[in-house]
């Protein structure tokens, strides 16, 4: 009977590993969907944030050859 109740023990303290194990990874993986969708934000800000650059630069450069016909002429 002992034996009996030291496995049931065993058992017990088993299933409440295993319950933990995956709560565990449950908010492993909320973690990293949340880790994605910070990533794909900032990826998007930073494309963003090129795009924006190459406008400026492209302006910048078309303004300065403007310039530069116009002394030339």
């Amino acid at each position: 009977m002992h034996e009996e109740e030291e496995l049931q023990h065993d058992i017990s303290k088993l299933q409440d590993q295993v319950q933990q194990i995956l709560l565990s990874q449950i908010e492993t993986k909320q973690d990293l969907d949340g880790l994605k969708g910070n990533m794909d934000g900032l990826k998007l800000e930073i494309k963003g944030e090129m795009n924006g650059l190459k406008a400026n630069t492209e302006a910048m450069m078309n303004a300065k050859m403007e310039g530069l016909k116009k002394l030339l002429q």
